[in-house]
């Protein structure tokens, strides 16, 4: 288990196949809780190539100095990602961040 927020991966392998396969990662916030998204790649066990990218988002609480994670949002496609861009970004434009916490606190 990941002692680091550096250190967690959704990478899976079983039986020596990497089943799940991480693309890349980018740390939202950091500490106690800590979100991250990552794109990866799932393994297509009939012809073995990696289907198409997935997202995933997820937090992750330290606990017992090891993050386990504590939930989960996957979109299942780059057209829901892309669906779910054009809202957020419809929703915070012109938005000013006022929620009282500095980036990475919670």
């Amino acid at each position: 288990m990941a002692t680091t927020v550096d250190e967690i991966t959704i990478n899976f392998e079983e039986d020596g196949l990497l089943l799940c396969k991480e693309v890349t990662k980018e740390i939202l916030t950091k500490g106690t809780w800590a979100t991250i998204m990552f794109k990866y790649q799932d393994l297509d066990k009939a012809s073995g190539e990696y289907k198409a990218p997935k997202i995933s988002i997820r937090r992750y609480q330290k606990r017992n100095g090891e993050y386990k994670t504590m939930s989960k949002f996957n979109l299942s496609s780059i057209a829901q990602a892309q669906k779910v861009c054009e809202i957020l970004k419809k929703w915070t434009e012109g938005e000013q961040d006022g929620a009282g916490t500095s980036e990475g606190e919670d």
